[in-house]
C-alpha cells in the first residue's frame, strides 16, 4: 500500500469511532488550525449567483457518504417533476481546471469519474470546473432551456450562492465529530439544522441527531463491462445470478467497505480488493490470471474492455431511490428562497 493510502486507513479507523482515540487527540492542534482557515475562508468569499435556482447535494464529513448516487436520483426526481436540471461538478482528479462540458465522448480523466457517471446516468448537461460559477454560467449560455442546477459536493465551496442544500450522511454519521485531521468533519455540526438544508441518510436509518428523510442504496444488477460501456441492458444479470462463484470485488471508493458489504448481503462470495479512491487503473490491481472482477460504475469508467484479457468484468450500478416527496419539498425551497432571497 502506498504510503498516502495507507495513512488515508489509519485516520480513517480513528475517525470512525464513537469515542476520540489518542491519535485524535494528538491531532487536535491541526484540526484548531484547520477550523480557523475554513472560518477565514468562508469570510473573505466573495458570493456570486448564477441564472438559475441552485440545489447543492454536499456532506459535513469527508467522502463516501453517497452524494454521487444522491445527485443521480436527484436529477431524475426532477425531471420527473417537470425540471429541465443541469449539474455542475468540480470534476475531482481531472486533467486541467477550466469550464468544460461533459459530453458522450469524454473520458474519465478529461472530467471526472464521478461527472462522467452522472452525464452517463441522468442525461442531462453536466458541466466541470475548478470555478464553480463559471462552470454554471457556461452550462446556462450553452444549454438555456435549464431552470435549475444541481451542484455535486458544493456545501462547502461559498464562493457560489445557493438556494437549498441535501446534506447527506450514511451509517456512520459524524464519526468521533472532530474537525480534519483529528476526525472527519469538513465544518463544525451546526446546533441546528439551516432552514434551507434537508437531511438525507443514504443507509436507510438516522445516524446523527438531526431530523432527516431515510433512503437505502441498493444494488440489483450486474452488467459485463463491455455491455456496460454499449449500454446494452439485454445482457444484464440478476446480482443474485452470481451467487456461488470465485469473485475478486475491486472498488476505489472513499468507503469501499459498504459496497463490498452490499455484495455479501446479496449472497455473494467476495475477496475484497479495496483501493484508493479515484483509483487511476493506470495498470491493472489484480493478477492476469483473475477469473472474475465484480466492481463499480465509478471504476468501470476507467476499465477499457480490451485491457482486461481473459478476466471478466462485472460492473453493479449502486441507486439510491428517494423517499416520496423529497424533490418536490425542495423545489418549494426553491420557491420561497426566490421570494425570500437569502443574503
Amino acid at each position: 500500500m502506498k504510503p498516502a493510502a495507507w495513512a488515508e486507513a489509519l485516520l480513517a479507523k480513528h475517525w470512525w469511532q464513537p469515542r476520540r482515540t489518542g491519535l485524535s487527540w494528538m491531532l487536535q492542534p491541526l484540526a484548531w488550525l484547520y477550523g480557523r482557515l475554513v472560518q477565514a475562508h468562508r469570510a473573505r468569499s466573495r458570493t456570486g449567483r448564477a441564472p438559475v435556482p441552485i440545489i447543492v447535494v454536499g456532506n459535513l464529513v469527508t467522502g463516501g457518504a453517497g452524494k454521487t448516487p444522491t445527485v443521480i436520483a436527484l436529477v431524475q426526481a426532477l425531471a420527473g417533476l417537470g425540471k429541465r436540471p443541469g449539474v455542475v461538478s468540480r470534476g475531482y482528479g481531472r486533467r486541467g481546471s477550466s469550464p468544460q462540458a461533459v459530453q458522450a465522448d469524454s473520458t474519465p480523466q478529461a472530467v471526472g469519474d464521478e461527472p462522467w457517471v452522472v452525464q452517463r446516468r441522468t442525461g442531462v448537461p453536466v458541466w466541470v470546473g475548478q470555478d464553480r460559477l463559471a462552470a454554471c454560467l457556461a452550462l446556462c449560455q450553452a444549454h438555456p432551456d435549464i431552470d435549475v442546477l444541481v451542484l455535486d459536493d458544493g456545501l462547502q465551496h461559498h464562493a457560489l450562492h445557493h438556494d437549498a442544500a441535501v446534506v447527506v450522511f450514511d451509517e456512520r454519521g459524524v464519526g468521533n465529530g472532530a474537525l480534519l485531521p483529528a476526525g472527519p468533519m469538513r465544518e463544525p455540526l451546526p446546533d441546528v439544522v439551516p432552514a434551507h438544508w434537508r437531511v438525507l441518510y443514504t443507509a436507510g436509518l438516522r445516524s446523527t441527531p438531526w431530523p432527516g428523510a431515510l433512503a437505502q442504496r441498493q444494488i440489483q444488477l450486474a452488467w459485463p463491462l463491455d455491455a456496460w460501456h454499449a449500454g446494452d441492458a439485454s445482457r444484464c444479470l440478476p446480482l443474485q445470478a452470481l451467487g456461488g462463484r470465485p469473485l475478486l470485488a475491486a472498488a476505489g471508493l472513499a468507503a469501499p467497505e459498504k459496497f463490498f458489504s452490499m455484495l455479501e448481503g446479496c449472497g455473494l462470495h467476495i475477496d475484497r480488493l479495496p483501493l484508493p479512491d479515484h483509483h487511476a487503473y493506470e495498470t491493472l490491481p489484480w493478477p492476469a490470471s483473475t477469473a472474475e472482477i465484480i466492481t463499480t460504475e465509478k471504476d468501470a469508467a476507467k476499465l477499457a474492455p480490451s485491457r482486461m484479457g481473459s478476466t471478466s468484468v462485472w460492473v453493479v450500478p449502486l441507486d439510491l431511490p428517494l423517499p416520496d416527496g423529497f424533490a418536490s419539498e425542495l423545489l418549494t425551497l426553491l420557491h420561497r428562497a426566490h421570494h425570500n432571497p437569502r443574503p
